[in-house]
């Protein structure tokens, strides 16, 4: 593992950099962790990769895109498959959570009050049992308690993110989702993610 030198870049919430921070965490990996306040993020803008955020910094050079940066990140500190099956076994999951995280996330921060009460009902009543039967369907056809293996990976962190996040926002229960709930107590059963989110700072997203 060369994970050295290096800062991650983001604002001061979970949302995008979170599965990168919980990595760098069971990884035991000393960053710098730089959050910027909504303030200062349009003087800061034009000197990002691609004018986004989150943004790895190694040794001075700048890399952009969330995905991106927790692939580095996993394959580095070894929660990514050799076998490129493998691989596209965790791939196909941790897309299937950003389309989760998509509409989750426009359903908790829609501005429109009357539109986000629609949404959050169909999140709620549809889309979170839908998710949570196809992250139970692929527990279970691996056969070992994660999704890929028998040790924790790019994909477990990601589910475990927007399940933690949406169980904090009240709208997701895993009562009925035994495979699931199982997966998001061998993430927080990590000694060195246990200590980090005992220490984690609330944030508002």
């Amino acid at each position: 593992m060369t994970l050295e030198n290096i800062k991650l870049i983001y604002f001061d919430g979970r949302s995008r950099a979170e599965v990168i921070r919980l990595m760098l965490a069971a990884a035991d990996v000393k960053y710098e962790d730089i959050r910027y306040i909504f303030q200062r993020w349009p003087a800061e803008k034009s000197k990002m990769p691609f004018g986004q955020l989150p943004v790895l910094n190694i040794d001075g050079k700048m890399f952009g895109q969330s995905l991106a940066i927790a692939a580095y990140i996993a394959k580095e500190a070894e929660f990514y498959p050799k076998s490129n099956l493998d691989g596209l076994k965790v791939d196909q999951v941790v897309q299937l959570a950003v389309d989760f995280q998509t509409v989750a996330m426009t359903a908790l921060f829609h501005k429109d009050e009357a539109k986000k009460s629609e949404l959050e009902k169909e999140l709620k009543e549809v889309e979170v049992l839908k998710y949570l039967d196809f992250f139970e369907k692929n527990v279970k056809e691996s056969g070992t308690g994660y999704f890929v293996g028998t040790t924790l990976t790019l994909a477990d962190y990601f589910i475990y993110d927007i399940i933690s996040v949406t169980i904090d926002r009240g709208v997701l229960s895993t009562s009925k989702h035994p495979l699931a709930d199982g997966l998001v107590k061998k993430v927080e059963s990590n000694a060195n993610v246990k200590t980090y989110l005992a220490n984690r700072k609330k944030t508002d997203f």
